[in-house]
């Protein structure tokens, strides 16, 4: 079954998802002018393979709908949706482009990269899980658990010839038990963390969908840094994955700083302070600017004078998504209180 979507222009399909390419292709994954990945429609578990059929300046999509059994028109208008908001297809990058212009360096990158938007995550669980897995180890490690992770607690999709792997839920987390995520290579406290707050979503205790609809994003992070095991690290890149809050930088993160240093300081060795500080230069769109800058990197689209690259990927595919990062954060805040949910879509619980 396929169906068509169109995009805010300027949209470049492949060059946005390109930061999939290396991915496991069992969960999600880019080849050849295709990403597919499996997504979740209610308990519904659908395979969704997305390719270009327009241009950047006149973006159309072709997605490719496949289950395990006959897909309703609701479902098919569903998935759309859900293809849109993991590709942030109507976001308009003109404003960004627009405020960027003074600063030449940028103005540079981004027309080196027209059209580039920043993928999200399906639901904010998934972008915190990751986070969480992703501190202080290397991009490389935590991304072999994420894997494991997914394929032993996600619900398996067979069509076809193949089978396809949907990210776990919270109630598959909170009640697997910790032995079996430590085979996966968890960490005794990253399985604490991740339990706890999995069983606070299972048991109602916890809504992270609803920071979505939180207009001020430094509310959100103090609201997730409460939470046992969540610095502001781990916070940042959760709403950058997660919300697309693209107005917050992990200055933190080393590995972002030797691109914005590689940028904007000859190389220089600098600190997440000086880092923030040339951020300023870029107003609102921080978080989107430095993906932009790392993303240049790792395609070698510098706009500048040599094309080497470093710097890792921003989203480091989270087993298959993720902001690039060194992990430096030290987990701290509170466990959840068991209270009931709160009205206020500011508030975690």
């Amino acid at each position: 079954m396929r169906i068509a979507i169109t995009a805010i222009p300027p949209f470049d399909f492949n060059l946005s998802a390109i930061i999939f390419e290396g991915g496991d292709p069992d969960i999600r994954a880019y080849r050849d002018g295709r990403s597919w990945q499996v997504i979740r429609i209610g308990e519904r578990l659908i395979l969704t393979t997305i390719t270009s059929v327009g241009t950047v300046d006149e973006p159309r999509l072709a997605i490719e709908l496949q289950s395990d059994r006959p897909i309703s028109t609701s479902e098919q208008r569903r998935a759309a949706n859900v293809v849109r908001r993991l590709f942030n297809l109507a976001f308009d990058l003109v404003p960004f482009y627009r405020d960027v212009q003074r600063d030449p360096v940028m103005a540079r990158v981004t027309r080196r990269l027209r059209g580039l938007k920043s993928p999200r995550t399906q639901t904010v669980f998934e972008a915190l899980v990751a986070s969480i897995i992703e501190q202080q180890i290397s991009l490389s490690a935590a991304h072999s658990m994420e894997r494991r992770v997914v394929k032993m607690f996600g619900r398996r999709l067979r069509v076809r010839d193949g089978r396809y792997y949907a990210f776990p839920t919270p109630q598959a987390l909170a009640s697997a038990t910790p032995k079996r995520l430590r085979a996966r290579g968890l960490s005794s406290r990253k399985i604490e963390y991740i339990r706890d707050m999995a069983k606070a979503i299972a048991e109602g205790r916890l809504d992270l969908e609803r920071f979505r609809r939180c207009a001020d994003t430094e509310v959100v992070i103090g609201e997730l840094r409460r939470t046992r095991g969540i610095g502001r690290w781990t916070a940042e890149l959760t709403v950058l994955r997660g919300m697309a809050a693209l107005d917050v930088m992990p200055a933190d993160d080393l590995g972002l700083r030797r691109v914005i240093a590689h940028y904007y300081a000859d190389d220089r060795r600098i600190g997440a302070d000086e880092a923030r500080a040339i951020a300023e230069r870029w107003g609102r769109w921080k978080g989107l600017a430095g993906y932009y800058l790392i993303v240049a990197a790792s395609t070698g689209r510098r706009g500048l004078n040599d094309g080497s690259s470093d710097g890792g990927s921003y989203y480091g595919l989270m087993g298959q998504s993720g902001y690039p990062m060194c992990r430096r954060q030290r987990p701290r805040g509170r466990a959840i209180p068991p209270r009931a949910p709160r009205q206020d879509s500011c508030r975690i619980s």
